[in-house]
């Protein structure tokens, strides 16, 4: 599975046994949009991304685990990017414009979530060719949980590029889903809720009113799509827009209101938009497999940088 990070961005992870960070770096800045959905999310500095909003550069997505506890890494990523003097100058100051977004993952008795100091560590690991599966924001990922966590699957954060319109189009996806991971190709689930002979079917146990119990608040899928295509920030939000499809197609059933579900996009380059619906298409299905991957212990990644910096005059 080759993956192409585009210019000018990083990943990086940092994790402990049962939690984690993913960080997006932009340091000198991104075009950026969101999309939120499902009932339960928790997140970071989203309004900003709104195309009326006045900030039009982002420098950093942060996924982390921990719920609301884990909001706190976004500050280490702050406080990394200050002293990187990346970030929006005012007032003689720089604030790095960071947005997050968290899963839930309190899977243990004890509370453990990230902290600041994890947003800081997984920054310092940043590279153009980062690794993906049970590291950084998925390592307490799991999915199908509609019966609790002991007949959930393990998942993890998955990725996947699609190019169309000569631009990258690059799906990162952590996928804490309560629904089932579908197998587009074949409409079979790869991984969710255990029952006795194999999956019990989510979707199906909900509308036949078999389910044992709900876990509010305990789930959420979130990821971010990173292009180099030129986008204004009204295409970012809705190639952000977008990627939420390629849950609907991948993840069943999505936005619940047990589910906090957001998506981020971010644009960095200078090739130009052929047409908004042929990047709306590939964003679709780079984040169907990126959640497939997720799931998909098999998968072997071979993560490419992009050379161009993807330097631009936006």
């Amino acid at each position: 599975m080759k993956v192409v990070i585009p210019g000018g961005f990083e990943v990086g992870h940092y994790e402990d046994e049962f939690t984690g960070v993913t960080v997006i770096l932009a340091k000198k800045g991104a075009r950026g949009g969101c999309d939120v959905r499902g009932g339960a999310p928790g997140t970071r500095e989203t309004d900003l991304m709104r195309p009326e909003k006045m900030m039009d550069k982002v420098n950093a997505v942060v996924l982390s685990g921990g719920s609301a506890y884990g909001l706190a890494a976004s500050v280490g990523v702050m406080e990394y990017l200050r002293e990187q003097g990346a970030g929006y100058r005012t007032a003689g100051k720089i604030v790095p414009i960071v947005t997050q977004a968290v899963i839930f993952d309190l899977n243990q008795k004890e509370y453990h979530y990230p902290t600041a100091q994890y947003g800081v560590y997984a920054c310092k690991n940043a590279t153009k060719t980062p690794g993906f599966g049970n590291v950084g924001v998925g390592r307490g990922a799991t999915v199908g949980k509609i019966r609790g966590i002991k007949n959930a699957c393990k998942s993890g954060v998955g990725a996947a590029t699609v190019k169309a319109g000569g631009a990258y189009v690059t799906a990162i996806v952590a996928v804490n889903a309560m629904g089932d991971v579908i197998d587009c190709s074949t409409g079979k689930i790869i991984a969710g809720a255990k029952g006795k002979n194999g999956f019990v079917d989510t979707e199906k146990c909900l509308v036949d009113g078999e389910y044992a119990k709900l876990l509010f608040g305990t789930n959420t899928t979130i990821g971010c799509i990173l292009t180099d295509a030129k986008l204004t920030k009204v295409q970012a939000n809705k190639l952000a827009s977008a990627a939420h499809n390629g849950l609907a197609r991948a993840i069943r059933p999505v936005h619940t209101d047990y589910d906090g579900d957001t998506m981020f996009c971010l644009s960095r380059g200078a090739k130009p938009v052929l047409d908004l619906a042929i990047l709306q298409a590939a964003t679709v299905r780079a984040t169907e497999q990126a959640i497939v991957n997720a799931v998909s212990e098999c998968v072997q990644y071979e993560v490419i940088a992009d050379d161009e910096d993807g330097e631009d005059e936006q």
